[in-house]
């Protein structure tokens, strides 16, 4: 019988976003502010629109005001969805 291994692609798509961190008082959990771009049913004029997602941080390295990648996972809390990747560029001392 063969033994088959799961790789993090056979496990399913797994969104990746960018955006800034807005909050770190929790312990291990960032909040992050995200940006989007929606195009209007009626109009067509694109407007920005803005989600806050709470993010898995373990090592609590994430600052305010940095730009990082998150990724969604498995439900952490009651509002936790998603974990931190990388800092992608940190944030102006």
């Amino acid at each position: 019988m063969k033994k088959i291994e799961l790789t993090t692609e056979d496990r399913g798509r797994r969104v990746e976003v960018v955006g800034e961190v807005i909050s770190n008082k929790m312990n291990k959990t960032i909040s992050v502010l995200i940006y989007r771009l929606v195009r209007h049913a009626k109009y067509g004029k694109y407007m920005k629109r803005t989600s806050v997602f709470k993010a898995h941080d373990e090592e609590n390295v994430a600052k305010i005001g940095d730009v990082v990648r998150i990724k969604e996972t498995r439900p952490l809390s009651k509002t936790k969805r998603w974990a931190l990747v990388e800092i992608v560029e940190s944030a102006k001392a």
